[in-house]
């Protein structure tokens, strides 16, 4: 099976998808071309040529603003234009890319992004990626020539899969896109929900943040691929903390993301939002602290899709098994059971819109010019499929479409929108009934439930334990003897992963979304994560780490003078 796939490999590449969507090609897009072109003909009479080049960039037309407690703090229109390039010495069996062993310091050599004049003068364009190119290729044949050197000296490696993948060329053009935004309309609306938060003067910031793109990007490669894309999005974000009289820091968020302005929630929405975490907030500056436990927890629909973005997506990252200091976590468990039948786990870059709300991991084609494909990572249960870009892996030679980076990074297999599925399912109020049943079983006094979690962190290489640490804001005890629920603080959630998935049990018919940003090797890249929620037979949580220092001495300004 491993030799057919390695030969489709081989003649996919003669294979061509082309689509033009009724758009001229820009005159970036040209200028890149034609330097691509001419680099490529020049440093082929070197004695290591560049087997592969691409031009990769990222334009950006940005619109954000923001304001506290009413008042405005800032407001910028900014764009920028960043070039990255990738230029391969050797070939694609083994090139300059190829990881350095027993190098600490030492990152693939991938260059950092190249500001690129906001004019569309070829010439100029031309010249910053010349220069530009000629920097890094120099870079490349040193750098591949260590390769050669560690590769003789060094055991032999445990994955020998190439260095580079050869893919399906892509032609696709489409026009940029455009909005328009009011942005004195937008501003108003953002001071009137910021004022929100002077409602209680114990919220010490208290902040709306909204966002406008235009983030058009174009790549060739001296493969034949020729891609322009652009998409408009729009974020708006709101924050509030608050401190315990313990010192606790204790922030609340609530994000929105839509495609076009008008896909974001009412104004009337938005603030019922804030004025329910002004009532949390309230609530968790005199909640009682939780107690390091472990038993059984609900997590909610946003909450497992945070989790299960920390402790699985992060883990079937394809570049990682090949890395000889990350653990490989699920290397050994292709096509072996992992989690319950009933689970499946799918990563789907296509998907735009679920249960009608816009999902911010969406994309066509990723940032080494590969189409974006539906990944199905679990089936039934069982693992059958890692997240690739172009660094192929042991029995998987090919990207499926997840090369992801910021501007500047070097790609790498990342997340796109996440979705854990479950075929069989049952109301909330059972999630509820089986965790007291568990309680009474396992003879605790109260289960977990958590609502809201802000983001975490997991660790996935060889040299300390694979833990996870997922952050909780929002968390309830649900009694066994059916008291009403108590809201409590300062705990993390953690754990390893295969005991947590081990201990699945049921989920509900609720499904709930995540945008966010996820930060890796490759900088941060939009990814969204979405899931029922689910019960978990036994979960575990440690004491949060908090500040020393008391709450302010003086009352707010925002106080109000007693009659």
């Amino acid at each position: 099976m491993q030799s057919m796939n390695k030969f489709f490999s081989y003649i996919v590449v003669l294979l061509c998808t082309c689509v033009i969507a009724n758009s001229a090609e820009s005159p970036i897009l040209k200028a890149m071309n034609s330097e691509m072109q001419r680099t490529m003909d020049g440093l082929s009479k070197q004695s290591n040529p560049p087997y592969f080049l691409s031009y990769a960039v990222t334009e950006t037309k940005t619109i954000r603003m923001s304001a506290s407690f009413g008042k405005v703090k800032y407001t910028e229109d900014v764009s920028s234009r960043i070039l990255d390039i990738d230029i391969r010495v050797g070939n694609y069996e083994l090139d300059n890319t190829h990881t350095i062993r027993g190098s600490r310091f030492e990152f693939g050599g991938g260059g950092k992004g190249i500001e690129l004049p906001m004019s569309n003068d070829e010439q100029a364009i031309r010249s910053v990626i010349w220069n530009a190119t000629d920097k890094l290729y120099k870079k490349a044949v040193e750098r591949y020539g260590k390769v050669l050197t560690n590769r003789a000296v060094k055991v032999k490696e445990e994955d020998s899969s190439a260095d580079f993948s050869k893919q399906q060329l892509v032609r696709y053009i489409e026009d940029e896109q455009s909005f328009s935004i009011d942005t004195n309309l937008w501003m108003q609306r953002v001071k009137r929900l910021s004022a929100l938060f002077s409602e209680d003067p114990k919220i010490y910031t208290g902040e709306v943040y909204f966002q406008a793109d235009i983030l058009t990007k174009y790549f060739v490669s001296s493969e034949g691929s020729l891609i322009q894309q652009s998409e408009p999005n729009v974020r708006m974000f709101a924050s509030a903390s608050t401190k315990a009289d313990d010192g606790m820091t204790l922030p609340l968020f609530s994000s929105y993301f839509g495609f076009l302005p008008e896909n974001l929630p009412s104004e009337e929405i938005m603030a019922a939002d804030i004025k329910s975490m002004i009532k949390t907030i309230g609530a968790l500056r005199n909640a009682p602290l939780a107690e390091t436990y472990s038993g059984p927890a609900i997590l909610s629909g946003p909450a497992s899709g945070v989790f299960f973005h920390e402790i699985f997506g992060h883990r079937v990252e394809g570049h990682r098994q090949k890395d000889p200091n990350s653990s490989q976590t699920f290397k050994s468990f292709l096509n072996k059971k992992i989690l319950p039948d009933f689970i499946d786990v799918v990563f789907d870059p296509g998907l735009k819109t679920l249960n009608g709300q816009d999902i911010v991991g969406h994309y066509k084609y990723d940032d080494e010019g590969v189409k974006a494909e539906k990944v199905i990572a679990v089936e039934k249960g069982i693992f059958k499929n890692f997240l690739m870009n172009r660094s192929p892996i042991e029995s998987f030679p090919v990207s499926n479409g997840h090369g992801r980076r910021q501007p500047g990074l070097r790609p790498v297999a990342r997340q796109s929108n996440l979705l854990v599925q479950a075929s069989q399912t049952v109301s909330f109020d059972s999630l509820k009934t089986l965790l007291r049943e568990e309680c009474v079983k396992q003879n605790k006094e109260y289960g977990l439930y958590f609502v809201e979690i802000s983001g975490g962190f997991t660790f996935t290489a060889r040299t300390i334990p694979n833990a996870f640490n997922v952050q909780p804001l929002v968390v309830y005890k649900i009694f066994a003897d059916g008291r009403p629920d108590e809201l409590v603080r300062g705990v993390d959630l953690i754990g390893t992963p295969l005991t947590t998935f081990n201990n699945i049990i049921a989920a509900s018919h609720d499904i709930g979304i995540f945008n966010g940003v996820c930060g890796a090797e490759s900088g941060g890249v939009p990814v969204s994560a979405s899931s029922p929620s689910l019960f978990v037979k036994t979960i575990e949580v440690q004491k949060k780490q908090k500040s020393q220092a008391k709450p302010p001495l003086l009352e707010s300004p925002l106080t109000k003078p007693k009659p």
